[in-house]
């Protein structure tokens, strides 16, 4: 299969950085070489490796923060007319100096998508796998990757990594409802629990497993009712996972009124994870207005802003810092990921 365009590029990039590692390395043994030929050996009784204080380097390792906004005015249109200082950054309360601004309509995207494929989406699965495989024809361009998932007892992974669209709409044809189960007929009693959905472990394991070696903007896009049964992993856990791989969550909320008994409704479960890492949560009442979900979930991916800051506090812990953004204009909703997690070393 021949090598992904974005992928070469990144080991291009590789491969430029240690060029250039290895000729900064060259360029300090020449120095090193010239030191010590300019400098005198140290007094007698100092060792030549107890550098004087005025010797000893002092280091701070800060790493860049990247953020993708997008902003919306009260009418929910894309605001697309913005500048850098009309954004004010604060993390862990803390004004931030904006480094890097720019607008990203085609910035590469590596995406999972995620469909459910538990019993609730017999009637939903049709309408699912055809609309998406649209969305992937207009969402993706070049350089982009997407992996395909898909979830019920298990989370199976149908298609790798892959920039090619019709190896994903195969992926997406051969998606099949784990094991269907009747509706409860009103007045009885169900003989068994449904069958487990492991949407958060579905979330957690695209996340670490999959988009934790990627680099650059990464979305997830899910497709469920967002009722989870049977996750070996908190719904904590799961968000964790997107948040430290730097990962945008949108789920299209997909529910069949015929299989909510005993479950009740995933919109708030939706909700939080989205607002956590970013991203939206779309409720889709109908087939017909699928499409039109899909739509809002391309504009908000290509429309961000790209916001890049060197934060003032330098530990590297490995805690979470709140990250808060503010736009100089009135009535608009600012979308971005609510923090990150610091290195560690």
């Amino acid at each position: 299969m021949p090598v992904p365009t974005c992928r070469f590029d990144r080991a291009l990039a590789a491969g430029l950085l240690a060029a250039c590692l290895i000729a900064q390395g060259r360029v300090r043994a020449q120095g090193t070489a010239q030191e010590a030929q300019q400098n005198p050996p140290p007094p007698a009784g100092q060792s030549k490796d107890q550098p004087t204080q005025a010797q000893q380097p002092y280091k701070v390792q800060v790493s860049l923060v990247n953020q993708f906004v997008t902003v919306r005015d009260k009418h929910n249109a894309i605001i697309g007319d913005l500048k850098k200082e009309d954004f004010r950054l604060y993390e862990d309360g803390k004004e931030q100096k904006v480094e890097f601004f720019a607008k990203e309509l085609n910035l590469p995207l590596t995406m999972g998508l995620l469909v459910d494929t538990s019993g609730s989406m017999e009637r939903m699965l049709p309408v699912e796998q055809t609309t998406a495989s649209s969305f992937l024809e207009r969402v993706m361009k070049k350089g982009d990757l997407t992996c395909l998932i898909t979830f019920d007892q298990d989370a199976d992974l149908l298609t790798d990594f892959t920039d090619n669209i019709r190896q994903l709409e195969r992926g997406l044809s051969k998606a099949r409802i784990n094991e269907p189960y009747a509706p409860v007929t009103p007045g009885t009693v169900p003989n068994r629990a449904p069958r487990g959905t492991v949407f958060y472990e579905a979330i957690f394991d695209v996340s670490r497993e999959k988009l934790a070696s990627e680099v650059g903007r990464k979305a997830i896009v899910v497709l469920t009712d967002a009722v989870d049964e049977g996750s070996r992993v908190r719904l904590e856990e799961a968000i964790e996972a997107a948040e430290r791989v730097d990962a945008v969550v949108h789920i299209l909320l997909i529910a069949d009124p015929r299989y909510s008994w005993g479950q009740g409704s995933g919109a708030g479960v939706a909700h939080r994870i989205a607002e956590d890492t970013g991203g939206r949560m779309i409720e889709v009442k109908s087939e017909k207005n699928l499409e039109a979900a899909f739509d809002q979930i391309i504009e908000e991916l290509r429309s961000q802003y790209a916001i890049g800051y060197y934060p003032t506090n330098s530990a590297r812990n490995g805690q979470f810092r709140k990250i808060k953004i503010e736009v100089a204009r009135q009535d608009v909703k600012v979308l971005a990921r609510k923090g990150y997690y610091a290195p560690k070393n």
